[in-house]
């Protein structure tokens, strides 16, 4: 599994989220290629603190670390088209909002990635420096998955 031990800000912040509500459950489905929810979410979450730290970017970093964390936080299986999940790319930004809301309480930056991180297939931008980290960093990441160069 993943190394959340790299950056104690970090793990301080995704900890309280990885170990709380339903995001364990996140590890029994698979993302891209042989990568899990829960590992592309955190690869994500690293990826988009990362970056935002390198370029100096004036951020809420607690709010990006937490909403990269939730932005896939759909929990099905989206691989499964017998059981209704067509149009996932488009559908599960919303599903991940409602879910993400259930379990946790977000406040507007992290709702806007959530919602927004899968533009441009969802017709609304993002609004916030936070959401755009986020949606550069999940399609970086999601190719690297897909080229099978990260893996669980």
């Amino acid at each position: 599994m993943i190394n959340l031990s790299q950056d104690s800000y970090f793990t301080g912040i995704a900890e309280k989220i990885t170990s709380s509500g339903r995001y364990p459950s996140l590890k029994q489905w698979t993302q891209h290629a042989h990568v899990s929810t829960y590992s592309h979410s955190v690869w994500v979450a690293m990826l988009a603190y990362k970056m935002a730290k390198k370029l100096h970017l004036k951020a809420d970093y607690p709010s990006l670390i937490r909403g990269s964390l939730l932005h896939d936080y759909y929990l099905y299986d989206w691989h499964d088209k017998n059981k209704g999940f067509r149009g996932h790319g488009f559908k599960h930004p919303a599903i991940s909002l409602q879910r993400a809301s259930e379990d946790y309480s977000l406040n507007d930056i992290e709702r806007d990635m959530i919602k927004k991180h899968m533009f441009p297939l969802t017709p609304f931008p993002p609004r916030y420096t936070e959401s755009v980290c986020l949606c550069l960093c999940d399609k970086v990441v999601s190719v690297l998955e897909i080229l099978r160069l990260l893996k669980e």
